[in-house]
């Protein structure tokens, strides 16, 4: 599990779109995002919504923040800032403090339709851990969320 766990925080950071801005996005800016992407799965449907969350050069990407969208097993379904997490299920993950985030993802998801989760992410932009608080919403079976980070 420990090596699974540092493949994936080493292709975090190696894949990291490196050409985002420096500038760090609020949580309020990590919540609007997310509504424009809620909004964006209803206009163009999941398939192009899903490429258009993908693209790091797209407008579901704004410096250091990004939309993910994950299945209600915690498997990633889109990721603005990482194209190898697709398909990755991170049910099992755990962050820098042993804190099992995706989990709380699917229980804030199935208790309140939508919430905020702490914890400790790669940052794509300043390629170390920090902390980060995400906005989550439940669509249908997913889970679309945007993170702030905090340091």
């Amino acid at each position: 599990m420990r090596t699974w766990v540092a493949t994936i925080v080493a292709t975090i950071l190696a894949f990291a779109a490196p050409a985002m801005s420096a500038e760090r996005g609020t949580p309020e800016q990590a919540k609007a995002l997310v509504e424009r992407a809620v909004q964006h799965i209803a206009e163009v449907g999941r398939e192009k919504a899903f490429e258009d969350f993908n693209d790091p050069k797209g407008k579901f990407v704004e410096g250091d923040l990004y939309v993910f969208v994950e299945d209600m097993t915690a498997t990633t379904i889109a990721h603005g800032a990482n194209k190898a997490l697709i398909g990755k299920p991170l049910y099992d993950l755990k962050d820098a403090d042993g804190k099992f985030f995706a989990r709380e993802f699917v229980q804030v998801a199935q208790t309140s339709g939508e919430g905020w989760v702490t914890y400790k992410w790669p940052n794509p932009v300043s390629k170390k851990i920090e902390d980060k608080a995400a906005f989550i919403k439940k669509v249908d079976n997913m889970i679309v969320g945007c993170g702030a980070y905090k340091s």
